[in-house]
């Protein structure tokens, strides 16, 4: 099982302590996305990003609060002063950085092969994929990557996920290249019968796939913000990221 690290062990300084609001921070969430963040079985939030973020208010012992709201009304919820922070799949685009501060990425979205398990294919590589048929959905960042980086491969456009997953499972065509995230749901869970497997390493290019998530904050919040990444840092050096990871994703998509 990998475990991803995205912080710099250079760039650790003093510890900062979270502003004194005399009030609980209010995290936003949603509660549709998982492995991220979800409804429980109680029906409070729970989920990956949303049990990160209480590690960190227990980092900076502070009373914080989880709310759930649906996804495409968080930023403005944000800014509406309905909530401090938001723990949910928001990317951190140029638009998003405009107006909003976000810690360091704490996930990222990489780019992953998947596989049957019985064809004995090789690691993918440019020359290994030569002639070698590769599902990609039509239009996405996965099928402009697989033309530059891979240019020799075959590739096979489909218009949803769910029909390249299809089209693997049933060996009509020899790789899948998409998202990491929804693979690694795919391939354990029962949908797939174990037939396919991840293979290969993970690709990262932020021009492509973006910069991951992190947690955002008004832009007054500067010393919130600044709180916040200390404390992913440290919930990362004391274990508890991978405590996390390790709970809310049985098959890693890095």
């Amino acid at each position: 099982m990998t475990v991803p690290n995205f912080w710099n062990p250079r760039s650790r300084g003093e510890r900062v302590e979270a502003p004194q609001t005399g009030r609980a921070i209010r995290f936003l969430t949603d509660d549709e996305f998982p492995p991220l963040h979800f409804a429980g079985p109680d029906g409070n939030p729970t989920g990956f990003a949303v049990e990160l973020a209480r590690a960190v208010c227990e980092k900076l012992t502070i009373t914080c609060t989880v709310q759930a709201r649906r996804f495409d009304t968080l930023l403005d919820a944000l800014d509406g002063r309905q909530g401090d922070v938001i723990a949910a799949a928001i990317p951190l685009t140029a638009h998003v950085r405009e107006k909003f501060l976000a810690t360091r990425p704490y996930f990222r979205w990489p780019a992953r092969f998947a596989a049957r398990t019985d064809k004995g294919l090789p690691v993918p590589s440019a020359a290994t994929l030569a002639g070698r048929s590769v599902g990609v959905m039509g239009g996405s960042a996965h099928a402009a990557y697989l033309k530059v980086f891979f240019p020799k491969a075959v590739p096979k456009e489909f218009l949803d996920l769910a029909a390249a997953e299809g089209a693997l499972k049933r060996g009509e065509v020899d790789y899948l290249f998409a998202d990491g995230l929804n693979l690694a749901l795919y391939v354990g869970g029962q949908e797939a019968e174990t037939c396919c497997a991840l293979i290969g390493g993970d690709y990262l290019e932020n021009r492509y796939f973006g910069e991951g998530i992190g947690l955002i904050t008004r832009q007054e919040d500067a010393a919130l913000s600044r709180a916040l990444d200390d404390a992913l840092q440290r919930v990362w050096d004391d274990g508890k990221y991978t405590e996390l990871y390790l709970r809310f994703f049985p098959v890693s998509p890095f």
